[in-house]
């Protein structure tokens, strides 16, 4: 039975990779119509592009696949095989460049856009006939403001699912929208400002809350400290009664007396140590030469070799 269920979770894991890396997750997600001052091919070129977002959870080949603005050609640009940057991995971009240019690489297609019209973009299967995604920019466009989804691979089926059931959605109502800062081969959504800040900044504007509630977590934050502090000592003097009581048989009273004495002993007894380990130790810095007593062999030393004064001759 484990074996089955085991067989059963393989194959389910399997069909889910297989169904995650399949080119249907592939989205169009941005055009640029007029790029006038935006972002440049390798080229220092300004051409329209196009964005294609992998929506899945695995890598994506886009190789193989069909770009066209025409619905009548919907095999007008093969994109090419071979090119280990047509993989898209996951929850991530490829751009293309609509500059009627193909020989200037892969990522250039055969095909431009017009600024004077709607413009018709689809991405077909490797099998020409199957239609992945389309979109029609509509007309007219702005120079270097894209039209793109505004979360990234979201269509506008969740879209209205989100509107219905997240009631922390505060995003727009219609799939598509024009987008003033531009985000070719990245997220089209950028979070550049902090709305919890946002929301402190217009409840409270002159920083009154603010300057209370520091004040309440510092006051708050001392008198846990004090708390923790009295119930530690609370428990030491506890157990040195405790071992008082056991080690001579003394009474609660007597123990009592023990364990609390004055601070000022406890303050002698630091004074004397102090006194004993650091002030009296001034020798420390003194050298002090004496003379070593040193027995010599008369087998290793001239002294005793040298019994007679040499005479002169």
């Amino acid at each position: 039975m484990k074996q089955k269920i085991g067989l059963g979770l393989l194959l389910l894991c399997t069909v889910f990779t297989l169904q995650a890396q399949r080119t249907t997750s592939l989205r169009i997600n941005e055009v640029l119509v007029i790029n006038e001052t935006n972002f440049i091919d390798e080229y220092g070129q300004n051409y329209p592009w196009i964005e294609i977002y992998n929506t899945s959870a695995g890598t994506v080949n886009i190789a193989g696949c069909f770009l066209t603005n025409d619905i009548n050609q919907p095999r007008m640009y093969p994109i090419p095989k071979g090119d280990v940057l047509m993989k898209i991995s996951p929850r991530q971009h490829v751009l293309f460049w609509a500059d009627g240019k193909p020989w200037h690489g892969n990522f250039h297609l055969n095909f431009t856009l017009d600024p004077d019209k709607p413009n018709f973009i689809a991405l077909f299967d490797s099998d020409g006939r199957t239609l992945i995604d389309s979109i029609t920019v509509p007309y007219p466009q702005k120079a270097d403001i894209s039209y793109g989804l505004i979360v990234d691979g979201w269509d506008q089926e969740r879209i209205d699912s989100e509107i219905k059931t997240n009631s922390a959605y505060k995003g727009g109502s219609q799939a598509w929208d024009y987008l003033t800062k531009v985000t070719p081969s990245t997220n089209n959504k950028i979070l550049d400002t902090n709305e919890k800040i946002e929301n402190f900044q217009n409840n409270d504007p002159d920083g009154i809350g603010m300057t209370i509630t520091a004040i309440g977590v510092v006051f708050l934050g001392l008198i846990v400290l004090y708390l923790v502090f009295k119930l530690t000592g609370n428990i030491a003097v506890n157990l040195s009664k405790k071992r008082a009581m056991k080690a001579s048989g003394m009474s609660k009273e007597e123990a009592e007396g023990v364990t609390q004495q004055s601070s000022d002993i406890y303050a002698a007894i630091a004074l004397a140590i102090y006194e004993a380990t650091e002030l009296h130790d001034e020798e420390n810095t003194i050298l002090t030469i004496k003379n070593t007593a040193r027995t010599y062999s008369p087998w290793s030393s001239k002294i005793y070799t040298l019994r007679e004064t040499p005479q002169k001759k």
